[in-house]
């Protein structure tokens, strides 16, 4: 699993190379993403010595070091390279502080240890911005954050030993050139196996290894728990919302309108009674809120209706887990189905889920919206909008064959003047029709 190439190591080296110690680098990310293993690769591959602090295991002496130490970083560091058995070099070691969010203590210090310019210090992280995770703690300036999600598709790409397809994909799409009936339906169904392997490492790694989708489910589970685990440990005021809501998921991805609602959770209970939760699942990186602009311009972030969201998962591959787990036959079937283009049932949200994962991976904040034409009192949804410069582009997911987008048609009407390449994610080869280009759904990527 150490193996896989990931993007965020080139962001790790720009640091590296552009702060040269001035600042300390901060991966945040879900956990299970991969982000203590792309800390321990760049570590060992880019400096002479290293020392891991794993702030979830309860290491007496680590904790003693901190409090009893951290004024004095002569001795501080002397005791460190005792305690790891480890040489420190000036300016050619790394510290990393692995969940530096279950020690408030060594997050603060980061000021000071920056200010020493001895070392470099790496954090990663969960939950960073969680309140019981930052009271009584100045959070340190000299932090740079970025953050970690699933693997994408072209990282799926690279653990697979493809580093080639990726380029070609790019290459078609900047030209708006179909790629071919062959070599699409091999790239389409190379997605479709993404989207139910997920990025999350240990799972593509199971698959990678035994090249078969047999064994995956029992990784997927275990991650699931996981993240079950963790609501559980939440205020018991919180748990039981927290823990409904994210096992709703499904239920309402698989609705016509995909919108947060109550009432799918559980009869009588109000949106008031979900807002922690959904800011907690969010802040964890395990959700990915896609919020309405009521107002579509490129200016993302304004109008937004906070009552109006879309939960989407984290990782698609965890979704049709968390929607199918409790029935393995279902899954081997629903697993063959989705691989053939035959799951005519859940298949829209899996695919409007997969867009969403690929969106967020490459840095879009996730919108969409609702609106009205003064000919009709119908309510029109575009599924995602995208903002440029000054202007927005927006995007429909399209699981089916069907030609029809009414709701775009209408969007484009609407807004033109403040409107770019409006697109179609699908499941076919490119084309372009009009304004509209339609692109397939491993295209999604370059949005």
């Amino acid at each position: 699993m150490g193996g896989f190439k990931r993007k965020i190591y080139d962001r790790l080296l720009e640091w590296r190379r552009e702060d040269t110690g001035s600042t300390a680098i901060l991966i945040e990310g879900a956990r299970r993403v991969g982000k203590t293993t792309i800390a321990k690769s760049f570590a060992s591959n880019e400096y002479k010595s290293y020392v891991l602090l794993d702030f979830s295991i309860d290491n007496k002496a680590i904790f003693e070091l901190f409090e009893q130490y951290s004024e004095d970083l002569d001795d501080f560091f002397m005791r460190l390279e005792v305690i790891t058995k480890t040489k420190l070099h000036e300016r050619d070691s790394i510290i990393i502080f692995d969940e530096v969010q279950l020690y408030p203590k060594a997050r603060q210090m980061i000021k000071r240890l920056v200010a020493d310019h001895r070392y470099d210090y790496l954090e990663t992280g969960s939950l960073i911005s969680v309140k019981k995770n930052v009271q009584n703690i100045l959070i340190p300036s000299e932090e740079e954050h970025i953050e970690m999600y699933p693997m994408d598709f072209e990282e799926f790409l690279w653990a697979l030993g493809d580093e080639v397809s990726a380029d070609y994909i790019m290459r078609h799409y900047n030209r708006l050139e179909p790629m071919g009936r062959e070599l699409h339906e091999r790239i389409m169904r190379l997605f479709r196996t993404y989207m139910i392997v997920g990025g999350m490492p240990a799972v593509v790694d199971r698959y990678v290894n035994e090249k078969s989708l047999k064994n995956i489910e029992r990784v997927k589970k275990n991650i699931l728990t996981l993240y079950k685990d963790d609501i559980m440990k939440l205020p018991e005021t919180m748990s039981s919302s927290a823990l409904r809501l994210f096992e709703s998921v499904p239920t309402m991805l698989s609705s016509k309108k995909k919108i947060l609602m109550p009432s799918k959770i559980k009869t009588g209970t109000r949106m008031r009674d979900y807002t922690r939760s959904s800011i907690w699942l969010s802040e964890a990186m395990i959700v990915n809120l896609c919020r309405c602009q009521t107002d579509p311009s490129a200016t993302a972030g304004l109008d937004i209706n906070d009552s109006r969201v879309k939960p989407y998962l984290l990782d698609t591959g965890l979704l049709i887990s968390l929607a199918f787990g409790n029935n393995n036959n279902l899954m081997e079937q629903t697993y063959d189905r989705l691989l053939r283009g035959k799951l005519s049932i859940n298949e829209g949200m899996f695919f409007e889920n997969v867009i969403s994962q690929e969106l967020v991976a490459h840095g879009h904040k996730l919108v969409f919206t609702e609106f009205k034409t003064k000919e009709s009192e119908s309510i029109y949804e575009i599924d995602f909008l995208l903002p440029g410069l000054d202007k927005v582009s927006p995007v429909e997911v399209k699981s089916s064959d069907s030609p029809r987008h009414k709701s775009l048609d209408v969007f484009c009407k609407k807004y033109h003047r403040r409107m770019e390449r409006p697109t179609i994610v699908h499941t076919k080869d490119l084309r372009v029709d009009g304004e509209v280009v339609y692109i397939p759904a491993y295209m999604a990527m370059l949005l």
